[in-house]
């Protein structure tokens, strides 16, 4: 369920999930964390969701200098909708690629340490790989993914070093 935001004529926004206003900032926070947001004109129910998206990506543009090459700003601009299509769908299968890769990396991890002899004594290690066709819903959820892959590997180098001192 996206978390709805109310832009009202004053350019606040309104989180209307936490009865709070909010900042640019503060949304991109809760992106960053894998909520997905929706923003709607309190008044007319307009989406102005890409609007604001757009505003923090220039927000950030403008505070971290040159993160989007100019070449590439240009382009978008001068072909308009047709480069938008085509970079969208670039991104999104970049990011859906990236994904495959960490859940194969995830796969191929798990079946090593468990010939390895490591995950017998672990449920995390003999847990059933997400399937190909599913893909992650949010960020968020990498991100607690790969923090729980860190943490294995951490236990793993432990039960590794115990093995070696006997």
């Amino acid at each position: 369920m996206a978390y709805v935001i109310k832009r009202y004529s004053n350019r606040k926004l309104y989180d209307t999930q936490e009865s709070r206003y909010v900042t640019l900032e503060e949304i991109e926070e809760m992106i960053r964390d894998g909520k997905e947001i929706s923003v709607a004109d309190a008044t007319t129910g307009d989406d102005l969701t890409s609007v604001t998206l757009a505003q923090i990506i220039l927000e950030n543009e403008r505070n971290r200098r040159a993160a989007l090459p100019s070449a590439f700003l240009h382009q978008l601009i001068k072909h308009g909708e047709a480069w938008q299509d085509f970079v969208a769908k670039s991104m999104r299968a970049s990011v859906e690629g990236i994904a495959s890769s960490q859940r194969e990396a995830d796969r191929v991890f798990r079946e090593w340490a468990v010939r390895a002899g490591w995950g017998t004594g672990s449920t995390s290690a003999r847990a059933e790989p997400r399937r190909e066709t599913e893909s992650p819903s949010a960020p968020g959820d990498l991100r607690a993914e790969v923090d729980a892959l860190r943490q294995r590997l951490r236990q793993l180098e432990e039960k590794l070093e115990k093995r070696k001192e006997d």
